[in-house]
């Protein structure tokens, strides 16, 4: 697994952000919300200009968003999708170079490096942003950075 073990300090910039939310076990939630995200895209583009595409979680409640990052606030928002303004803020980030399968591993690694340095951590989203393309950039070369919220 290619994944920074050294956090970056970063200042994540206030967003517009809509998504599919589902609150349980992750591992058997996060896919499904993708499935049901994905098919949304071709109506959220006729009104809307995405930015980015990435999950946002928190792990006490287990409450994972799969979503898009807008241009501006969301007009006519399609069947399904929430809306939510992300304030932004300071985040330790780390970043994974590889496939998605390797997230889970990636994120729990990230968690525990953020224990073991004693980093206070916020009490906000933490985010996965999907830095590239899958749909054009091979498995190996996915670049995502986990993101978890600090003081």
């Amino acid at each position: 697994m290619n994944f920074t073990e050294e956090p970056e300090y970063v200042n994540w910039p206030e967003m517009h952000y809509v998504f599919i939310e589902k609150i349980g076990p992750f591992m058997q939630n996060a896919g499904a919300a993708w499935q049901q995200a994905h098919p949304l895209v071709p109506a959220l583009l006729e009104n809307n200009k995405i930015t980015g595409y990435m999950a946002l979680y928190r792990p006490g409640p287990k409450i994972y968003r799969a979503g898009f990052s807008l241009a501006a606030a969301p007009v006519k928002l399609p069947e399904g999708l929430q809306h939510a303004k992300v304030h932004g803020g300071k985040y330790a980030r780390f970043e994974l170079t590889g496939p998605y399968d390797n997230l889970p591993q990636a994120s729990g690694r990230a968690w525990t490096i953020v224990g073991e340095k004693k980093i206070e951590v916020r009490d906000d989203f933490a985010i996965e942003n999907y830095v590239n393309d899958p749909r054009t950039t091979p498995p190996d070369q996915l670049v995502t950075h986990i993101m978890i919220p600090t003081v």
